[in-house]
Order: structure tokens, then sequence, then C-alpha cells
């Protein structure tokens, strides 16, 4: 059983005195059904679990009058077995997106002091098929990933002991024990290949077969094609697709810029922009900026039309790309010089794109990059801070980082970290720290 930390953050808002409605968002498959129903089970004498995919006749229950005494009245006729007990029960409202008057009904469900709510869904519905009313400050918002990076070291039976360890190297920037380092490094290498969706995790668990766990890759982004038919609407449907899928190519290219004429050639923003949107807004991809300065909040210096996109599972990413990419990247040390022909671009973009699915679970809502036309100047990721900005450079191999030292120079500009294949160091403001040391740059 896949240990997730959400359930922390499930307990946090039922313990918080008078919480309003919870919605988990997210993408498809990545555990969001399964974590909540274990949470109401172990956490409430009672539940009602309402699954709008599942049971298509429960919209019913909120196709009239939205007051909270006919919901409950519909509840009771609908829902077999179910059973209120004041104070003491939670609702679950499982794939909302399917019932548009269901998002609408959490405004007055929220003025309910006998049950707890908490409303779960895809996204792929819910920002494009909205509901007439939808109920602002009546919900509270908790965003759900894939396994992060943390939670497969979880899952791969890292103990409290080692990442104790290794947060203390963080923190004090001391170097990483050797034999605890390599082996990191290895699972490192291992979550690059398999990224966190929990039935991908699973299924390299039964057998640690990377083969069994790249076949139930490939089977998710078949389910993402067909969810994308299902949900989009009919003139973003087959643009959606393109742009998600074109991904690795993107990626391919010398400054990984997404670029509208590699979707399609003579592609413009007028075309696909709106494709993209929906994609963010189910949240399948992440856009992250340019920025033409450092002054905060970044978002002010973001350059609209000079962005990349990283998928929000590095697995789902490698999914795309032909196996023997995988067998390169985890293959034996003594077999690495393989690797090393890798075409520069794409094993660079891989080793951001990781970064990048590291950031976004662990809760970075934006992320920037700065990269200058005409010179060979760049950083791969910022980030705001209570430090201030703080730049990112991501390393394949071990060379130079001649745009972050520069950068450093900058009095405004506190300290920056380098992330590659090679153990804790300092150098005045620059910090050098191994890859998976990324964990630790949580959102303040």
């Amino acid at each position: 059983m896949l240990k997730r930390t959400i359930t922390d953050r499930l307990i946090d808002w039922k313990n918080t005195p008078d919480h309003r409605c919870l919605m988990v968002r997210g993408p498809r498959q990545v555990g969001k059904t399964f974590s909540i129903t274990r949470f109401i089970e172990t956490e409430y004498e009672s539940n009602i679990v309402i699954n709008f995919l599942e049971n298509n006749s429960y919209k019913k229950i909120f196709s009239g009058d939205l007051d909270i005494k006919t919901i409950l009245t519909n509840i009771s006729l609908y829902v077999r077995d179910s059973k209120i007990i004041s104070g003491n029960c939670c609702l679950f409202l499982d794939e909302i997106q399917e019932c548009p008057e269901a998002i609408t009904a959490l405004k007055f469900l929220a003025q309910s002091a006998e049950l707890d709510v908490i409303a779960s869904g895809s996204m792929l519905g819910i920002d494009y098929n909205r509901p007439v009313s939808y109920p602002v400050g009546s919900v509270e918002y908790i965003d759900m990933y894939a396994l992060s990076f943390d939670e497969f070291l979880m899952a791969m039976g890292v103990s409290d002991e080692v990442n104790g360890k290794l947060e203390q190297c963080f923190i004090r920037k001391e170097q990483v024990p050797w034999a605890i380092h390599d082996k990191m490094m290895e699972y490192l290498r291992l979550y690059m290949v398999l990224g966190g969706m929990p039935e991908v995790i699973n299924a390299y668990l039964r057998d640690y077969s990377v083969a069994a766990a790249d076949k139930k890759q490939r089977e998710i982004l078949e389910d993402y094609r067909y969810d994308i038919a299902h949900y989009a609407s009919s003139d973003i449907k087959i643009k959606a697709e393109r742009c998600y899928f074109s991904l690795p190519d993107q990626l391919l290219k010398d400054n990984h810029k997404f670029s509208y004429s590699v979707v399609e050639k003579g592609g413009t923003r007028r075309k696909y922009g709106s494709s993209l949107d929906w994609l963010t807004g189910a949240y399948l991809i992440k856009h992250v900026y340019n920025i033409s300065g450092y002054e905060m909040p970044l978002s002010s210096l973001a350059m609209e039309d000079n962005f990349r996109i990283y998928t929000t599972d590095i697995g789902l990413l490698m999914g795309m790309y032909d196996y023997t990419l995988k067998e390169m990247i985890i293959m034996p040390e003594n077999e690495k010089t393989k690797l090393y022909n890798l075409n520069k671009h794409l094993k660079g973009s891989i080793y951001e794109a990781l970064i990048a699915d590291i950031l976004i679970k662990n809760g970075h809502k934006e992320l920037y990059f700065r990269k200058t036309e005409g010179s060979t100047f760049e950083i791969d990721f910022i980030i705001e801070t209570r430090d201030g900005i703080i730049p990112i450079e991501v390393k394949a191999g071990n060379s130079r980082s001649k745009s972050l030292d520069n950068l450093l120079k900058r009095d405004e500009i506190s300290y920056g970290y380098k992330f590659m294949d090679s153990n804790v160091g300092v150098s005045e403001k620059k910090i050098t720290m191994p890859l998976y040391m990324a964990k630790y740059l949580k959102q303040n």
C-alpha cells in the first residue's frame, strides 16, 4: 500500500475549526479516490461516497432545489445504506466534474454543520463545463499529483533514518556519506524512468520489472488520449492531443522553448494557445516562463510568448520516448559510457524535466527560467522564496555553471543552487547539491 503525504493535509483540514468544503484537484489516476476513501473510512464514524462516473443516477440528487434539506433527503433516497451521524460524517463527491450542479451545491453544503464535504475531480471537465454558479468562498483546495520523489522513496522502503540524515546534510550543507549518495542516485534514476503514477509504481513493485511499469505507463498515456477526446470541446481535442504528445520533440530543441511549429508546420498561438490552456487546466502540463529581470514578483516580468512546458509527472514524459532510453538511464555504472552518446539536448532536458517534476510536486505553483536570446546565458529555473529570488542550474554531467556564477555576482541574489550528479559543496554564494536533494526545495 503506497503511503501518500496528502493524508496529513487532510487531517489538518479536518482539525481546522470552521473549515469549508474541500476540493482535491489533480490529474486522473494519481490516487485521489483511494487516498480520500481511506482517509474518511479511518477518520469518520460514517461516510457517504457518491461517484458520479460510476453511477449516473446520482446526478439526480442535485437536479432540483439545492438547499441543504433537499440535498440530504435526496441522498437518503438515492444512496443505499447512507447514514448521517451529525458532526462525525463525511460526504465524498467523487468525479464531481461529471455533475456541474454538484459543484454549485458546495455553496450550500458548506453551510451544514452536520457533515464535512470533500469533492474530487480530474479537472478535465471542471473548468470547461462550468456550473451556473461556482461556489466562490465556500471551498478550500488541495492539489494532488502522482507520487513525489519523497513518496517514491517511501515506496522503495528508504528509512526515516536515511531521510533524516539527508535532510541534515542539506540544512548543514555537509557531504552525504558516499554509500548513501550512490544509492540515492540509483533511486533517482529509477524515479526518472518510472515517475510517480501509482499504477506504474505498483506494476514495478510486483516483480521489480521496468518493462511491466513501461507497459502500464503507455496504457495510461492511451487513457489520457481518450480523456482528452472525451472531455475537451470539439474545437480543442485534436489540437490538445497534438500539443501534449509533441513534448518529447519540444525538449529535443536547443533552447527547449515551446514552439507551435513543432506541433504543426506553420502552427500559431492563435490556433493552439487555447489547447495549452486546456491541458494546464487539466493539470497535465506546467508552463515555465522566461523572465526579463530579477525583481519580485517574477510574474510581472514573465514573457507571455516565451515559455517551456513540462509534464506534471516525469514518468509520463518518459513513456512517450522509446524504451531504449530508459535502459540507458538505469544501466549499471560500468556501461554508462553509452549514455554520454545520447543527444546532449535530450539528456539535459530530461534532467530539467526531472527537477520540474520535483518542484511542481513540492508545491511550487510558479516556476521561471532566464535565457537571453543571442547569448549562452541560461538559468534553468528561478523560484521565489523567503530569501528572495533563488536561481537553479541543473547539470546532467559535471560541466561548469558559468551562467549561475555570473548571476550570483548580483547583490540582490543571496545564493543559488547547482544540482548535479555530485556531492554537496559550497563556493561562496553557489551551493552544489546532488540532484536528489531538490526534494528539499519546498514551497514556503
